[in-house]
């Protein structure tokens, strides 16, 4: 009687049964199935640490030698679990070239820089731009 007053199923009424809230659930699996084994993701997250290989590439390796069933959702979500989905924060971090500093020139001393401007199609020679900088005494 109370699954047609709803509008639902004898099944869905006696799943409700059980519940405290009626509010819809997800529908995804708690478990997702995978065909990696604990020591197939070790090997997975080793490699992606030591080849820093694209999700794709690592993919290929795994279907023709170590296991032919994966799926690229379920590397990705080895990937996940182990921390090493993200390439960038695996490539070692290289330092920032620090800037450099003005020549120290004597007082009354003229620093110029010459650049060459992009050639312009409408052009026929090419141009520069003269950048001078004077040194003030005691600098």
């Amino acid at each position: 009687m109370l699954a047609g007053r709803c509008g639902v199923t004898l099944d869905t009424i006696y799943r409700w049964r059980g519940r405290v809230s009626f509010e819809d659930r997800s529908h995804t699996a708690h478990q997702l199935p995978t065909t990696l084994t604990l020591a197939l993701e070790s090997v997975v997250a080793e490699l992606r640490r030591m080849l820093l290989l694209p999700l794709d590439d690592l993919l290929a390796i795994m279907r023709e030698f170590l296991n032919p069933d994966v799926s690229r959702s379920g590397l990705d979500r080895c990937l996940r679990r182990h921390c090493v989905s993200n390439l960038n924060a695996l490539r070692p971090r290289t330092p920032a070239e620090p800037h450099k500093a003005f020549k120290v020139y004597e007082p009354g001393f003229v620093h110029v820089d010459v650049k060459s401007l992009p050639q312009m199609a409408d052009k026929t020679t090419r141009r520069y731009l003269f950048v001078a900088i004077r040194c003030p005494a005691g600098h």
